[in-house]
């Protein structure tokens, strides 16, 4: 009698880091679309740019490497970091712009590292940070939301595709009538020029509690990490540490000093806050690894966007913070390892 021989593992896994990558695409789709609808097809255009420049940096440096190709292109790692640095550019962004940031988050961030599982840096934060440093005058056309009461001129579809692709507007229309300074931006110029917070949320551009156009993006955001979280695709712990790291400190101060600081609803619906908590921090690779050292990293992240936005001299600050933080995240997870059953310490305190 011939008995059959199976090798570990026994059990299949219910998931892969395909199927993983998939559910995070289905759950931005929602908005992505609010994104195309408030601020026009340049994310669109955008989008398009980074999958193909992040998919080709990721099929070359995999035959360079002699890996894999098609299996590996199969786990929509590439993709994922694609639709995060799309989100994270401006919607008016040349496509030089966009492909030099998707091949430094690939080749630079990802791949030198040693690839998947093995990247210090978030790849689509990466990129943004090299792209906002060398490319400053385009990270800054950010557009209006498409709202009535909001004098902005907007671009069509084949305006907006010579733009991405040429740089060159159409004769009628100027810089300044296409951008518009962001939320953030107006809120950091108004203070510092001794401006309330009050008198500045009576900008046309300001909504309930962020920014117009923002807070609906947020929402769908939120919906979609949501949804994540039911699935058991990410964790409560980092959500929870980036949101409790933002909103307690801009809570107080807005509380103690409620005149000269922003509300937290205002750091909550603006900027990359809520995508940043359910999608960019919750990266498997470049996250902490333990329950409490991941209520340390997403609060470490928190904290520190709070903090340039506060303090330091950019708007946002969420990519920054981010790549902070995966630098300290080995001696988070040094600190934090859970402690092996029966390797405690006795009454003593020795080993």
């Amino acid at each position: 009698m011939q008995f059959e021989r199976r090798e570990a593992p026994f059990i299949s896994p219910t998931a892969n880091v395909g199927s993983i990558m998939r559910h995070v695409l289905y759950a931005l789709i929602p908005a992505a679309l609010a994104y195309v609808w408030y601020f026009g097809p340049g994310f669109i255009f955008n989008l398009i740019i980074a999958g193909v420049f992040c998919i080709l940096g990721e099929a070359v440096m995999l035959h360079l490497r002699g890996k894999q190709i098609e299996a590996t292109l199969a786990d929509y790692s590439a993709v994922v970091t694609a639709v995060l640095l799309a989100f994270a550019m401006p919607a008016l962004t040349p496509w030089w712009v966009t492909a030099t940031a998707a091949l430094f988050g690939i080749v630079v961030a990802k791949h030198l590292y040693g690839g998947l599982g093995y990247n210090l840096f978030n790849p689509a934060m990466a990129g943004y940070v090299m792209a906002l440093i060398a490319f400053p005058m385009h990270m800054n056309l950010w557009t209006a939301p498409r709202m009535g009461d909001i004098d902005y001129q907007f671009m069509t579809f084949a305006e907006t595709a010579r733009f991405t692709f040429t740089g060159t507007l159409p004769d009628y229309l100027s810089f300044n009538a296409i951008s518009r300074a962001t939320p953030l931006d107006v809120v950091k110029a108004g203070l510092n020029n001794m401006r309330t917070f009050d008198e500045l949320r009576a900008f046309p551009i300001m909504g309930d509690f962020g920014g117009r156009g923002w807070e609906w993006i947020g929402n769908f955001i939120a919906i979609g990490g949501v949804w994540l979280l039911l699935k058991k695709i990410i964790r409560w712990q980092i959500p929870f540490g980036v949101l409790a790291g933002i909103l307690i400190p801009s809570g107080l101060m807005y509380f103690l000093v409620p005149g000269v600081n922003p509300s937290p609803g205002f750091h909550l619906f603006t900027g990359g806050t809520i995508l940043c908590a359910f999608f960019i921090a919750t990266d498997p690779v470049s996250a902490a690894t333990s329950n409490k050292g991941r209520l340390f990293y997403g609060f470490g992240i928190g904290f520190l966007i709070y903090a340039i936005r506060e303090w330091g001299s950019y708007a946002d600050g969420v990519a920054f913070a981010v790549l902070l933080m995966n630098m300290a995240v080995p001696t988070i997870d040094y600190l934090t390892k859970p402690r092996i059953v029966g390797h405690g310490k006795n009454k003593a305190g020795e080993p």
